[in-house]
């Protein structure tokens, strides 16, 4: 029914972390209303889930460059990716 697409474990696990962010910013969201906005050094004003969207593309973009200049294997652009996203909710 799902050999539409290569669903590998570690497809599966991307497709879980985010919809588990999403749930803890629902969360977040449920106990502490507004969304914390704040002006960060880019000089824009973001709640937490535009600073999770921010992350996420941040990280995919990484990950394309990554593959588009030097291939597998994938770990580099991994703690990139998660250096980046903590980066973005602490700074951005």
């Amino acid at each position: 029914m799902l050999t539409w697409m290569a669903w590998t474990w570690p497809t599966a696990l991307v497709f879980i972390g985010i919809f588990s962010a999403m749930a803890v910013l629902i969360i977040l969201e449920i106990k502490f209303p507004g969304g914390q906005e704040r002006r960060g050094v880019l000089g824009l004003t973001t709640t937490r889930g535009d600073r999770l969207f921010i992350s996420l593309l941040g990280s995919s973009y990484i990950f394309l460059l990554w593959l588009g200049l030097f291939g597998t294997p994938l770990w580099w652009p991994l703690a990139l990716s998660i250096f980046g996203s903590a980066f973005c909710f602490w700074k951005v």
